[in-house]
């Protein structure tokens, strides 16, 4: 009985994505990361830093107050264009000078939460239009969806999280929230303040398990998301190794080039030393441009045979010496010099090689 794997035929994406496949999401800004992770440190900064600062942010707003209560007493200037520019340009610097540390730990807080999730990568591909998303037919199949309606789930939970904290911190303190008209206003505002800073840690405190939750879901979803057939898997190795036939051919075509270069240098050769039937190495010997003998041709069996038809054909010695065939074949490689030690074979080779073409 064989087995089929229906999958491979239908396309279905069951593999996990190749690291080529994520590296090429990553690329175009399709990473795992999660508004809430960014929503629940934004809180907990935000609110901590307000109560580090808040006493100098109160004491910063009553003077901005207190110079735009002064101003009533001079009516005439306030409405002349030139006074009214700078009380302006003060007021809009003085609210910014107050909201700076607020903007400034959300802005890092910001940019922290994605370095954690994702890490740093610039995409400008995902910052590109994209007129297929303005299709209206797309875009109503994205708000009917399944991540339409996790999101419609995780604001619900959000939102409860949110009363539920809101109004368990309130019942504690309705009694001193009966007593605020009989406070002085510093004590109030203290009070008041205080009461919000304490309800914005906590509903941030919560927000963690949120993020923790959302996050896991959306890196779930991407992940499989990024899923690939078997099919997809294949095409990619084909891209990216080569394909395999192809290889081959230029691996064999390769091989033959080599083979025709070594062939051709065997003419050329001073000797032909053999094993004598399996192994064959063509020596050649320049005394002007090399210290010692090279290995210009070498092989076993069916090359060998060919490198010794090719010797006699052109009229190049042939000698037997087993040991020495099958050293030169083993150690060393084509157009390399012979090691030391096998000068002193080599060289009564040789020796007696010129010996018979003198003789001849």
């Amino acid at each position: 009985m064989l087995k089929i794997d229906l999958a491979y035929f239908a396309g279905e994406k069951t593999e996990k994505a190749t690291p080529r496949k994520k590296r090429k999401a990553r690329e175009e800004g399709q990473v795992a990361k999660s508004q809430e992770v960014n929503t629940a440190f934004l809180l907990l900064a935000a609110f901590s830093t307000l109560g580090a600062v808040g006493s100098w942010m109160y004491d910063r707003t009553s003077d901005i107050f207190g110079f735009g209560l002064a101003l009533v007493s001079e009516p005439d200037a306030i409405f002349s264009p030139d006074y009214a520019g700078r009380v302006v340009s003060f007021f809009f610097f003085q609210a910014l000078l107050v909201a700076m540390p607020i903007l400034i730990i959300a802005a890092l807080v910001g940019v922290i939460a994605n370095l954690v999730q994702v890490g740093w990568q610039i995409t400008p591909k995902a910052i590109q239009p994209k007129f297929s998303k303005l299709n209206p037919l797309s875009g109503f199949k994205r708000i009917i969806s399944f991540q339409s309606l996790m999101t419609l789930l995780q604001s619900l939970v959000k939102f409860t999280i949110i009363i539920a904290v809101i109004y368990s911190a309130l019942r504690d303190e309705i009694n001193h929230l009966q007593l605020l008209s009989d406070m002085g206003l510093f004590e109030a505002v203290s009070w008041l303040g205080d009461l919000i800073i304490r309800l914005g840690l906590t509903v941030g405190a919560w927000f963690i398990f949120v993020a923790a939750a959302d996050y896991a879901f959306t890196r779930w979803k991407h992940l499989k998301d990024l899923r690939m057939s078997k099919q997809e898997i294949k095409e990619e190795f084909k891209q990216s190794e080569g394909n395999p036939q192809i290889k081959g051919r230029i691996r064999s075509k390769m091989q033959e080039a080599s083979m025709r270069r070594m062939m051709e240098a065997v003419p050329n050769a001073d000797v032909i030393v053999t094993n004598p039937s399996h192994y064959a190495v063509a020596l050649a010997y320049d005394r002007d441009s090399s210290r010692a003998p090279c290995v210009t041709a070498k092989g076993v069996d069916f090359l060998a045979r060919k490198i010794k038809e090719k010797a006699e054909e052109n009229g190049v010695e042939i000698v037997e010496n087993k040991e020495l065939a099958r050293a030169l074949y083993a150690t060393v490689d084509i157009g390399q010099e012979i090691p030391p030690e096998m000068y002193q074979a080599v060289a009564e080779i040789l020796a007696f090689v010129y010996k018979l073409k003198k003789m001849a």
